[in-house]
C-alpha cells in the first residue's frame, strides 16, 4: 500500500543520496543539491530507482519497469525495480552501471562507472551479489552471482568477483583475490585506486627470491656460480598521491 508513510520515506533516501554525492565527490562540494538533482545521471537514476521500486513492491504492472528502462536509456544506470537499495548510495559517473534483479545493496556504498552486479546462469531464486555497508566498488568491477562482500570492503577497478569477501579486505585482479596491507586494511582515502596492492607482482618476486636461493645452495654445491638471465628484482613503484598529497 502507497501512501504518505511511503513518499516521506523515499524523500528521506533521496535526501541522503544527495548528501552523499556532496560528500564524496569532490566535484560536488561546491554544488547545490538542486544543481546536482539535475545534472547528476548516478543521482537521477537512483531516484527513479526508489520511486519504481515502492511501485514493484505494490504490485503496480508494467510502470516500474517501463521507468526503469527510461532511465537507463536517458543515464546508462540500469538498475532492476526489484533491486534492494540501502540508504546513501553514490553512483560516480555512472555510465554503464548494472544492478541486477535479485542484487541487495547494503547503506554507504559507492560505486563507480560501469560496475555490474550480476547473475549467474538461468536459475531462478537469488542469482545477484549482496553488498555490505561501505564497500567501495572500482570502475568496471564485475560481482557475478549470489556471492556476499563484507563490510567496508574495497574492489579494485575491473576486478571480475566470484566469490564471497570478508569484511575489511581489498580485492583485486581477474579472478578477484582478497588482499591486504601488512595484514589490514589499507590507509589513505577510499578512492585511491592507484596503491592497491598487487598479488600477481608479489608472487613473481617470491618465485624471483626462492630461484636467488636455489642459485646460491648450487653455487655452494659446485663451487661455481651457474650463468645464464639476470635475475632483477622487482621493485614496486607509486605513482603520485591520488588525494592531491
Amino acid at each position: 500500500m502507497i501512501g504518505f508513510a511511503t513518499f516521506a520515506r523515499v524523500g528521506q533516501e533521496v535526501r541522503e543520496d544527495l548528501a552523499a554525492a556532496q560528500q564524496r565527490d569532490p566535484a560536488a562540494r561546491s554544488v547545490s543539491r538542486v544543481e546536482i538533482l539535475l545534472t547528476y545521471g548516478g543521482v537521477q537514476a537512483l531516484l527513479a530507482h526508489r520511486i519504481s521500486h515502492v511501485l514493484h513492491e505494490a504490485g503496480v504492472p508494467l510502470i516500474p519497469g517501463i521507468l526503469a528502462n527510461l532511465m537507463k536509456v536517458v543515464t546508462g544506470v540500469e538498475i532492476h525495480p526489484a533491486a534492494r537499495i540501502g540508504r546513501g548510495l553514490f553512483i560516480d559517473h555512472g555510465a554503464g552501471v548494472v544492478i541486477g534483479e535479485t542484487a541487495e545493496v547494503g547503506d554507504h556504498v559507492t560505486m563507480y562507472q560501469g560496475v555490474t552486479l550480476g547473475g549467474t546462469g538461468f536459475a531462478r531464486g537469488k542469482r545477484h551479489p549482496t553488498v555490505g555497508n561501505q564497500v567501495m566498488i572500482g570502475s568496471g568491477a564485475k560481482l557475478l552471482g549470489p556471492i556476499v562482500v563484507g563490510a567496508r570492503s574495497k574492489i579494485g577497478a575491473n576486478s571480475v568477483v566470484i566469490h564471497d569477501v570478508p569484511a575489511d579486505a581489498t580485492v583485486v585482479g581477474n579472478p578477484g583475490h582478497p588482499v591486504r596491507v601488512d595484514g589490514r586494511r589499507p590507509d589513505g582515502p577510499d578512492a585511491d585506486w592507484a596503491h592497491l596492492p598487487d598479488p600477481v607482482a608479489d608472487a613473481i618476486g617470491g618465485l624471483a627470491d626462492r630461484l636467488t636461493e636455489l642459485e646460491e645452495l648450487m653455487a655452494e654445491q659446485t663451487g661455481h656460480k651457474p650463468g645464464g638471465a639476470e635475475v632483477r628484482r622487482l621493485e614496486r613503484r607509486r605513482g603520485p598521491d591520488s588525494a592531491g598529497g
